[in-house]
């Protein structure tokens, strides 16, 4: 009784695998583009259809719009120098969570600005 039980067990985790590995399959590469400034453009006008890819794009466009802000506040002699320093940091590290959640096929909103990318009518 318990091999049945282990057999169900191991037949079930085999099936998630396989959906697993199917899903994956339907994340469109270039959506990583999304997350490098205004690359974003290219799985804009390539994969119009690909949901996937049009959610990263809105959080793209957004990160990349927050990206021109800080380059004009450092215009801004020191303070706009520090502020700017610190958000391009802040900029690069959600780029890199963009990009990870579109390698492992996942749609979620970057914090700080991932809000306002819903607001994107594509």
């Amino acid at each position: 009784m318990e091999e049945n039980i282990q057999e169900g067990n191991n037949e079930q985790k085999a099936e998630n695998q396989t959906a697993q590995k199917e899903e994956i399959k339907k994340v469109n590469p270039l959506a990583v583009l999304s997350y490098i400034g205004i690359l974003f453009l290219i799985p804009l006008l390539t994969a119009k259809e690909d949901e996937f890819a049009k959610f990263h794009v809105k959080q793209g466009i957004t990160l990349c719009i927050a990206e021109v802000i800080t380059w004009a506040i450092t215009m801004i002699p020191v303070i706009g120098w520090i502020i700017g320093w610190i958000m391009n940091i802040v900029w690069v590290v959600l780029s890199v969570m963009g990009i990870i959640n579109v390698l492992k096929g996942e749609k979620k909103e970057l914090p700080i600005i991932g809000k306002y990318a819903s607001n994107w009518k594509i």
